[in-house]
C-alpha cells in the first residue's frame, strides 16, 4: 500500500514527537507481552516430557490416565500427588501386615491365630479382653459350637507407621516405576483462576510478596515468593500477577474493539446524515438526542437483572452509545465536504452516492476519526473497569482490573493488590493520552510541519 505525501508527512511529525512515539512503543510492547497470556502465566506446563514422549498441556487437555494414573479427569500439574505419580512413587498408605509392628508401635494386623478355631489342643483359647463378634450375634438360637472372629482393641489404634509399598500395577494399569521426566514451565506458574491447595509458607489467601508481621503481633509471615507468587495472592488465593496480565489483555482488547465498532457505526450514521442532509439529517439528529439521553448505567442494571452478565453483553450494550461522539464529527465533516467542487464534479460524472461517500469524502474526513481513536480506546477501558468495580461487569472468576481495585478497596492492608493494579491502570491510560495528543498534533493542519 502506497501512502500519500500528506500522510507520510503526518506520520513523520508523529515520529518526531518523542513522548508520543515512546508511549506508543511501550503500549505495543505491553500488549504483545500480555497477548499470549496463556504462555506467560499458566498452571499447565508448556512442555512435559515423560520417558521421551512429549506432552503439550498448554495446548491440549490430557487426563491422568495418559500419565499412568487411574482418574479420567485432567490432573493438577502443581499437585505433589501428580509428581509422585510421575516419579513412580504412590502416596503413603497405612501398612497392612501379618507381622508385628516395630518395637513400641502398634498397627492394624491380622494373624493366623485370629482365624483358628481353638488352641493347640482344640479347646477354645483363654478369654482375652477385646471386641468380639460371634455367630450367635446373627442367629436366633445358640449354635452347638461357637466360632468367633476376634478383633483386638489395639488393632484399631491410629498411630500405625506409614510405609510406602512397592509400586505394583493394577489390572489394566501400566506398571509404575522411576521415569525420566523433564518439564518446561511458563514464567509465572499460575493462571488467573487457580487456587492452590497447599503452600510452603502456610498462607494461601492474601499472601504478601514480602515478609510481614503476623496478626498475633509476635511471629512473622513468610513471603509468597517461596510459592511463586511474585505479587502475592488476592482474597481467594489467586495469583495477583496472573490476574493483572490477563486483565490487562482483556481491557485492551475490549477497549480497542469498542473503539473500532463505535468508529464504524459513527462513520456510517454520521456520514449518512451529513451527506444527504434535509429530513434524513433532522430525523437522525432527533433520534440521536433521544437515545443519548438514556443513561447506560441504568440500562446495564436493568439488563443484568434478567440476563447473565458477560463480556459480549457488555460489549453490545456499550456499543449502543459508543458511536455517538464520532458520528457528530463525521456528520460535520460530510456537511462541509459535500459542497466542495470535486464532489460536485463526481456527481456530474454520474458517480453513485456510495462511491462518492466512500472514495471521495470519507478519506478527507478521517482526521477526527484518527485523532479521537486513542481517546475512544481510553473511554472503553474506563467503562469496563468502572462496571467491574461496581460488580456489574464480567462475572468471577474472569480477570478484571476493576475487580482487583474493588479487592484493594476492601482490603486496604493488602497493598500488593491495590498499588500494582492502580499503577498499571493509570500508566496505560496515561500512555494512551500521550499517543492521542501526538496524533492530534500531527494531524492538525494549523501546526507547522
Amino acid at each position: 500500500m502506497t501512502l500519500s505525501k500528506d500522510t507520510r508527512i503526518k506520520l513523520e511529525k508523529f515520529h518526531r514527537d518523542k513522548r508520543a512515539w515512546r508511549s506508543f512503543l511501550t503500549l505495543i510492547a505491553l500488549f504483545l507481552i500480555t497477548l499470549p497470556a496463556e504462555w506467560v502465566c499458566n498452571v499447565r506446563p508448556l512442555l512435559l516430557v515423560v520417558d521421551g514422549r512429549p506432552y503439550f498441556p498448554v495446548l491440549f487437555t490430557y487426563s491422568e490416565t495418559d500419565f499412568g494414573g487411574r482418574l479420567p479427569s485432567e490432573p493438577d500439574y502443581k499437585s505433589p500427588l501428580f509428581w509422585r505419580l510421575l516419579e513412580g512413587a504412590p502416596p503413603a498408605t497405612k501398612a497392612v501386615a501379618s507381622t508385628p509392628a516395630p518395637d513400641g508401635e502398634t498397627g492394624f494386623s491380622l494373624g493366623l491365630e485370629d482365624f483358628e478355631d481353638g488352641g493347640t489342643d482344640g479347646a477354645p483359647p483363654a478369654a482375652e479382653p477385646g471386641f468380639s463378634l460371634g455367630l450367635d450375634d446373627f442367629e436366633d438360637g445358640p449354635p452347638a459350637a461357637e466360632q468367633k472372629f476376634v478383633l483386638e482393641l489395639e488393632d484399631f489404634e491410629e498411630d500405625g507407621p506409614l510405609v510406602e509399598p512397592a509400586p505394583q500395577a493394577m489390572p489394566g494399569e501400566k506398571p509404575t516405576g522411576p521415569r525420566d521426566v523433564w518439564v518446561l514451565w511458563p514464567p509465572v506458574r499460575y493462571d488467573y483462576k487457580y487456587i492452590p491447595t497447599h503452600s510452603e509458607t502456610g498462607r494461601i489467601v492474601l499472601a504478601a510478596p514480602y515478609k510481614r508481621l503476623a496478626p498475633d503481633g509476635e511471629s512473622h509471615l513468610a513471603s509468597s515468593l517461596r510459592d511463586g507468587h511474585y505479587l502475592g495472592t488476592d482474597d481467594r488465593g489467586r495469583d495477583v500477577l496472573a490476574r493483572l496480565v490477563y486483565g490487562f489483555r482483556i481491557s485492551m482488547i475490549f477497549g480497542i474493539s469498542l473503539a473500532v465498532t463505535g468508529t464504524l457505526l459513527g462513520c456510517l450514521i454520521g456520514g449518512t446524515q451529513g451527506f444527504f442532509g434535509g429530513w434524513i439529517d433532522l430525523f437522525g439528529q432527533r433520534l440521536t438526542e433521544i437515545w443519548g439521553s438514556m443513561p447506560r448505567l441504568y440500562i446495564l442494571i436493568i439488563l443484568s437483572a434478567f440476563l447473565t452478565p458477560s463480556a459480549l453483553l457488555l460489549f453490545l450494550i456499550l456499543n449502543l452509545t459508543a458511536w455517538m461522539g464520532i458520528a457528530a464529527y463525521i456528520r460535520a465533516e460530510f456537511l462541509k465536504i459535500r459542497n466542495l467542487e470535486f464532489v460536485k464534479a463526481a456527481r456530474a460524472m454520474g458517480v453513485s452516492n456510495f462511491s462518492i461517500m466512500w472514495r471521495h469524502i470519507l478519506p478527507n474526513a478521517l482526521t477526527p476519526v484518527i485523532t479521537f481513536f486513542p481517546f475512544e480506546v481510553t473511554a472503553g477501558i474506563l467503562s469496563l473497569v468502572s462496571l467491574d468495580y461496581l460488580n456489574l461487569g464480567v462475572p468471577s472468576p474472569a480477570p478484571s482490573i476493576g475487580e482487583l481495585l474493588a479487592q484493594g478497596k476492601n482490603n486496604l492492608q493488602a497493598l500488593w493488590i491495590l498499588l500494582p493494579t492502580f499503577a498499571l491502570l493509570t500508566g496505560a491510560l496515561t500512555l494512551l493520552t500521550f499517543v492521542g495528543e501526538g496524533i492530534r498534533n500531527a494531524f492538525d493542519p494549523r501546526r507547522a510541519a
